[in-house]
């Protein structure tokens, strides 16, 4: 969520009116991911588990999400947050696939369900930020043009 927050305000304080267009969208995806992260909390702690006790796997996560976040802390450029948003969905999606792939192979029908719909949920989040990554880039190619004429 962090990720997405600050991302969303600096999309607030763009005077671009095409960035302004795309933070519906942006914020719907924060919305879902929120409840994507309730959602796996919540299926933790019905296992039995504990759903903020650090495991190799969450530990590992942590650390690769700590690197996304430092390029968006350090960075004001929407673009640059853009492209690690992009990579932080790009590893989103394949957690997912992950999740089906094993919630199939062993058989749980409904938990690859619950899984496909995030999933499915995920894959529209990326193609929104691909999109936006694209768009950006060529506004910023755009700029260097005019830049050098």
């Amino acid at each position: 969520m962090k990720l997405y927050d600050t991302i969303l305000a600096g999309m607030r304080s763009s005077g671009d009116p095409r960035v302004k267009e795309v933070m519906a969208q942006i914020q719907q995806n924060r919305d879902e991911e929120k409840e994507h992260e309730e959602w796996l909390e919540e299926q933790i702690r019905a296992l039995g588990g504990d759903d903020h006790a650090p495991s190799e796997k969450s530990i590992l996560v942590q650390t690769e999400a700590e690197g996304i976040e430092h390029v968006v802390m350090r960075d004001p450029n929407l673009l640059h947050d853009f492209h690690a948003l992009l990579t932080a969905e790009l590893a989103d999606n394949a957690g997912w696939e992950l999740l089906v792939e094993l919630a199939s192979e062993f058989g749980d029908r409904d938990a690859k369900k619950e899984f496909k719909k995030r999933l499915h949920e995920e894959e529209q989040h990326l193609v929104c930020v691909h999109k936006a990554v694209t768009e950006l880039s060529k506004q910023e190619m755009r700029e260097s043009f005019v830049e050098l004429a």
